[in-house]
């Protein structure tokens, strides 16, 4: 009996020892996690900078499809005026947009509103971020679809689609919601980039160099990104016989899926329903009646983009006339994009007898 009470004791204290080394160790690794984290430090396989991805993008589609979101205008000194505020974001112009704060909230009464999905194209990528409140130097891609539907025709309609693709970027996270919408289901799938290329191509469309008599030199715009583009960034370059001319854009916003048109004369340039008119007279680029600022009888313009991480310019889109071109016009002739290449060659551009500004 006595050797069995002995036995029984030497395994109760081992079993004891065995418990508070497991309970001294597990409450060390609980200080040590909490203590990395922190610090914002790594242990094992764990990667911080891709736990911040995972929840911007989780926190960002939380926030469009919370509420419906909030707009803070901005005053005449750049300040934002808190006091007139709203939050029908989705009514406010392109220009008010750009320049104001904006949080593109895409709920109506606890339902997806399809006004303020066809809005986010008055919206650029940078605003739409910095409305998620993403770090500085984080991209997005948003892509709103529809998966089912009781008209077999919408299904897979996408309502938008925009953004930094994933391949151009070091990292990414995506978060997605289905939500349900009458009788039809809406997925929402927001990406969130460390870095890369943000997609933001303009398309020159068409370019009269050789305006008739009294009627301004122009430059039709397309952009056939969702998002809108600002033109902060953009330049234009004339190179011909007579020399070279660069003009460096500092303003303006181009709405996604419009035309926009860069004239030498804003009061007597035809539009045709662009959705914009820009004038460049004034600028010295384009010119007007008998002042040909592009070379009649040949010449280049090419439209470039800098990123603003980056000093040298990315050339976009050039177009060419005149010379070995082919393309001799004749006054009221344009240079029209005819295919869908991009960027263009010198084969998809035709001349056409019949300029139409403003329609794509």
């Amino acid at each position: 009996m006595v050797s069995m009470h002995t036995s029984l004791q030497r395994e109760e204290s081992a079993m004891t020892a065995v418990i508070e080394f497991l309970s001294a160790f597990t409450l060390f690794l609980m200080i040590l996690t909490a203590f990395l984290s922190l610090a914002q430090l790594e242990m094992g396989s764990n990667d911080t900078s891709v736990d911040r991805l995972d929840r911007a993008a989780a926190q960002g589609l939380d926030r469009i499809t919370s509420d419906g979101g909030w707009f803070i205008p901005s005053q005449a000194d750049g300040s934002l005026d808190y006091e007139n505020s709203t939050s029908e974001w989705h009514i406010r112009s392109l220009s008010e947009l750009n320049q104001g704060a904006v949080l593109t909230g895409l709920m109506n009464q606890n339902s997806l509103d399809f006004e303020r999905i066809a809005a986010l194209s008055n919206v650029t990528e940078d605003n739409f971020a910095r409305g998620l409140g993403l770090s500085d130097g984080y991209s997005v891609n948003l892509e709103i679809k529809i998966t089912e539907s009781d008209n077999v025709n919408r299904v897979g309609l996408v309502l938008f689609t925009g953004g930094t693709e994933r391949g151009t970027a070091k990292a990414s996270s995506s978060s997605f919601k289905e939500l349900q919408v009458g009788d039809e289901k809406l997925q929402i799938i927001l990406e969130v980039h460390n870095g890369g290329r943000k997609t933001n191509n303009l398309v020159i469309t068409e370019i009269s160099p050789r305006s008739v008599s009294g009627a301004p030199e122009w430059i039709e715009l397309y952009n056939p990104n969702n998002f809108a583009i600002d033109l902060n960034g953009w330049s234009l370059t004339h190179q011909s016989s007579d020399g070279e001319t660069n003009l460096l854009l500092r303003q303006g916003v181009v709405a996604g899926n419009s035309v926009t048109l860069l004239t030498g004369d804003f009061n007597s340039q035809v539009d045709g329903g662009a959705d914009q008119v820009i004038d460049l007279g004034s600028e010295g680029f384009l010119g007007v009646g008998q002042i040909n600022l592009l070379n009649d009888g040949g010449g280049v313009v090419i439209l470039s983009y800098t990123q603003l991480s980056e000093f040298q310019p990315f050339e976009v889109m050039r177009v060419e006339w005149g010379g070995d071109t082919g393309y001799l016009l004749t006054p009221s002739q344009t240079l029209e994009y005819v295919t869908d290449n991009f960027p263009p060659t010198q084969q998809d551009w035709a001349v056409s007898n019949n300029p139409s500004p403003g329609v794509i």
